[in-house]
């Protein structure tokens, strides 16, 4: 599927709030936007509300569209539903990976490892998280999940940008031996622990 401008609107914002470059009550210009995006409102305003959906900015009355605010205790709440949804998708998903898909999981896996930095690692681990949980081919229940992601990620720039460093996931690593192994089990167990330590 061809991504649209509003899709590529959509990517460069939510990039640069989740990563802090738009900050918390920043005003989101639609004239602005639209002129360094070199395009009409139409598209602005599509990305604009997709924003909002996810959380990531909000519609004032008289004030327009802003940044949201990072709320402290929303990040418990996003981890305590990843942790309900993940292992579920993450059951049928061990069940249905085909060897083409632990090969994808397998190169996901090695590229977050070999992030250098915090944006690039944050951006891998979600697509290695992905990865492990596309095979449940269950659409709607990966949109929420999607949305959740959008969510950790902003908490994760802001909480751990100064303390992050390059290393090897073991978890991760066991994740992809016990899917290998058909062992849905531990493969989950395995994910609700690594989920519960961002809090």
């Amino acid at each position: 599927m061809t991504a649209t401008i509003a899709d590529t609107i959509y990517a460069r914002l939510s990039q640069q709030i989740i990563t802090g470059a738009l900050s918390a009550g920043e005003k989101l210009r639609q004239d602005h936007i639209a002129r360094a995006f070199d395009t009409s409102h139409v598209p602005v305003r599509e990305a604009l509300l997709r924003l909002e959906a996810h959380g990531l900015a909000q519609s004032e009355p008289r004030r327009g569209m802003r940044v949201t605010a990072l709320d402290p205790a929303e990040i418990r709440e996003v981890i305590e539903m990843r942790v309900a949804l993940e292992p579920l998708a993450l059951q049928h998903a061990v069940q249905n990976a085909t060897p083409g898909d632990l090969q994808a999981i397998d190169v996901a896996r090695l590229a977050c490892d070999g992030a250098e930095d915090m944006p690039t690692w944050e951006a891998r681990n979600r697509a290695f998280h992905r990865a492990i949980l596309t095979p449940c081919a269950m659409p709607r229940l990966l949109s929420a999940i999607d949305d959740l992601h959008i969510a950790s990620s902003r908490h994760l720039h802001a909480h751990w940008r100064q303390r992050w460093r390059q290393r090897t996931d073991t978890d991760h690593a066991a994740i992809l031996m016990a899917m290998k192994r058909r062992d849905a089990e531990t493969a989950c167990d395995v994910l609700r622990r690594h989920l519960r330590r961002a809090l």
